[in-house]
């Protein structure tokens, strides 16, 4: 995700207008079930044009790509990638003086505007690093049509380990023309057991999920126009934790990924 991470850190704060609200949702406890589509429009009906259900014994690299080199205070790395048992594992270990973490991402593959995209995952455990499910492309960096031209959706950002869970949007580049927004829901049990984080992205509003429940509606940025690509990560830095007082190997796991459009009704 973006270079700035957390709407608490300073430099965030200084030099965009950041706008966070704290929402609490029901206890979920476990969802066990994944959640509905959000109501279809009168005439209009839901079409899967793209979805991994992580079956079988590696990543599927028709639809994926995944990076080799360092971020943060850990490095991407295949080895951190791995299918187990009909879900995809992103793993955060220690490999000799180094720690490994990973990123996979339809970059070239997949990419794509508007739709409802979500996520079925289990959260990691440690501290010291985060999970995240977003979308991207490098038009985040163009500059002059606000976030229209390019905006980073950061679906579901997770570097806490209690009932937080953050949704994000960038846009106008990281440097001093950057801007950004974003909400805290307060999701009960949302580290326990698995959960489905998603977006609804509409030509004119985003709206963000989390088990099928509303958690935030905005047009901040104007709305993206562009095709982006989706990612799946994990990030290791002080945003999380201290990663030395980590039990690893430590892992996240995600069930499924599924992009819907909406299509006229036969």
């Amino acid at each position: 995700c973006s270079p700035n991470r957390s709407f608490q850190e300073p430099n965030i704060m200084k030099r965009t207008a950041v706008i966070v609200v704290l929402l609490t949702l029901p206890h979920t406890s476990v969802a066990a079930e994944p959640a509905p589509l959000p109501p279809a429009p009168a005439g209009q009906t839901w079409k899967l044009v793209w979805n991994d259900e992580f079956e079988g014994d590696k990543l599927d690299e028709s639809k994926w790509d995944v990076p080799d080199h360092k971020r943060r205070d850990g490095w991407w790395s295949p080895k951190a990638v791995s299918l187990d048992g009909g879900h995809l594992a992103i793993s955060t270990l220690k490999d000799g003086d180094r720690y490994l973490d990973a990123c996979v991402r339809t970059r070239g593959k997949f990419e794509h505007a508007h739709g409802y995209y979500v996520a079925r995952i289990k959260l990691q455990n440690q501290p010291g690093h985060w999970s995240a499910f977003w979308l991207y492309n490098s038009s985040v960096g163009k500059i002059g049509d606000d976030g229209r031209d390019g905006t980073e959706i950061d679906i579901m950002e997770k570097p806490w380990r209690d009932d937080r869970v953050q949704h994000a949007l960038h846009w106008d580049g990281y440097g001093k023309e950057h801007r950004s927004e974003g909400k805290v829901a307060n999701v009960p049990g949302v580290m326990e057991g698995w959960h489905t984080f998603s977006l609804l992205w509409l030509p004119d509003e985003y709206v963000f999920f989390v088990d099928g429940k509303e958690t935030w509606r905005t047009t901040a940025g104007g709305v993206c126009q562009v095709p982006l690509y989706i990612k799946l990560s994990d990030e290791i830095g002080d945003w999380g934790g201290d990663i030395t007082k980590a039990k690893l190997p430590d892992r996240f796991l995600v069930d499924y990924v599924r992009v819907y459009d909406l299509v006229d009704a036969q």
